[in-house]
């Protein structure tokens, strides 16, 4: 079982930042593809962003392009999730989740994360 644990996030003001941090304190953590998502409240979890194992390939969902970035470094074995200009539209839970090598950006990752709640106001 790979446990994943996340962090950083809180409440900000439209157009503030966050970063998101998702530790994943295994050694094999350099063979899994990560993925961001978010799930509002009454809404289904939808793909944010995704990043292959050796980090040179990056998507994000249009909604969130331009804004966000993912990125990680292996020798921490973490992902994280800079958001900038953030809108109230981007409230949710946020949740990291790992598969092993192959990066897809639907919910079809193994293993996932407890949340996050990310709160934007007005």
């Amino acid at each position: 079982q790979v446990q994943l644990v996340e962090s950083g996030g809180g409440s900000v003001q439209a157009g503030g930042s966050l970063r998101l941090s998702c530790v994943v304190p295994t050694r094999t953590f350099s063979s899994y593809a990560m993925g961001w998502f978010r799930q509002a409240p009454g809404k289904e979890r939808e793909f944010v962003a995704a990043i292959s194992w050796s980090g040179d390939r990056q998507y994000y969902t249009d909604s969130v392009k331009g804004r966000f970035t993912i990125s990680r470094d292996n020798a921490k074995n973490t992902v994280y999730l800079q958001m900038n200009n953030l809108t109230p539209e981007d409230t949710a839970v946020y949740y990291c989740a790992a598969r092993p090598w192959i990066v897809v950006t639907t919910t079809q990752y193994d293993y996932w994360g407890q949340g996050t709640q990310v709160t934007v106001s007005s």
